[in-house]
């Protein structure tokens, strides 16, 4: 079995539908005079992202791939064969990792910096399924290390991992509506606007890569209702590509200035992004200028 071409069928497969989506969202844009000067240069900032994290991915899969190979050879004592059906288990468990990686990058600040870029624009389109913060695919080689210590190959790992980010593309998009049953089992566009959705009852909610599933188990789920508002809950809608590209590590590094403590310092760097370090009261303060 070619693993690899394989992977390069699927992932060619998915941009090429993601290029149809695109090329109809601008046609229909165009046509109904939807499409403002905004958001083409939205688009534009969210290709740019592309500049800086290919360059990093290219390094950090590159040399995952070659430790992840070093370990299967050196460390790993038995591996699984290459087969129709450890292909299928490999592509669950990297979906079923890639929800926790997910959902880790919302929950953590540090991670969160990167994960923010995605969630940045304030629209709805396939060029936002390529937005993407510099060293959002970082912490992946310590997500998917578990499946080559269970024996996965690593070409299978790689291949799961591709396959649950390719198959995404599609799913940024509002020319497709809801999807009936399909909606209740796979990631779709509908259950992706929920999760680009900044209105309280769609934040952190549909973190899965292809399955719903693991939402479902884990209580995270939520179909689509009115339409959501998209972008980062606080007012942040620059179109400027660099702005884009660091958009939340001006505020982490104020804060981090601003650390009173070590303690303070790791929950700024480690806490839900929404965790803010306690203000010392108005009485406490004057008692202590009086001091």
């Amino acid at each position: 079995m070619d693993i690899e071409l394989i992977e390069t069928a699927v992932d060619e497969g998915f941009v090429l539908a993601g290029l149809i989506i695109l090329v109809y969202e601008i046609v229909k844009g165009l046509s109904q005079k939807t499409l403002r000067k905004h958001t083409f240069l939205d688009m534009f900032a969210s290709l740019s992202t592309q500049l800086p994290s290919i360059l990093v991915e290219v390094f950090v899969l590159g040399s995952a791939y070659l430790g992840y190979l070093a370990l299967s050879e050196s460390v790993v004592t038995w591996t699984l064969p290459v087969t129709v059906w450890t292909l299928l288990a490999a592509l669950l468990a990297c979906d079923f990792l890639y929800y926790w990686e997910h959902r880790l990058a919302h929950e953590i600040r540090l991670l969160w910096t990167q994960h923010a870029v995605h969630h940045s624009s304030r629209h709805m389109n396939i060029l936002v399924a390529i937005r993407f913060g510099p060293f959002e695919g970082v912490i992946s080689v310590i997500i998917y290390l578990p499946l080559v210590l269970l024996g996965f190959p690593p070409e299978l790992v790689l291949f799961g991992v591709t396959a649950v980010l390719a198959y995404q593309t599609w799913i940024h998009t509002e020319s497709i509506g809801r999807l009936g049953v399909l909606d209740t089992i796979l990631n779709t566009p509908s259950n992706h606007r929920v999760h680009h959705g900044c209105d309280p009852k769609y934040l952190d909610k549909n973190y899965g890569g292809i399955l719903m599933v693991w939402d479902k188990l884990f209580g995270t789920y939520q179909a689509e209702e009115e339409k959501p508002r998209y972008g980062l809950k606080r007012d942040f809608n620059s179109v400027n590509p660099f702005k884009v590209w660091i958009s939340e590590l001006p505020a982490l590094g104020r804060d981090l200035l601003a650390s009173r403590s070590p303690a303070e310092t790791f929950k700024i760097l480690f806490a839900h992004p929404s965790w803010k370090a306690r203000q010392p009261s108005r009485i406490t303060a004057v008692t202590a200028g009086e001091n």
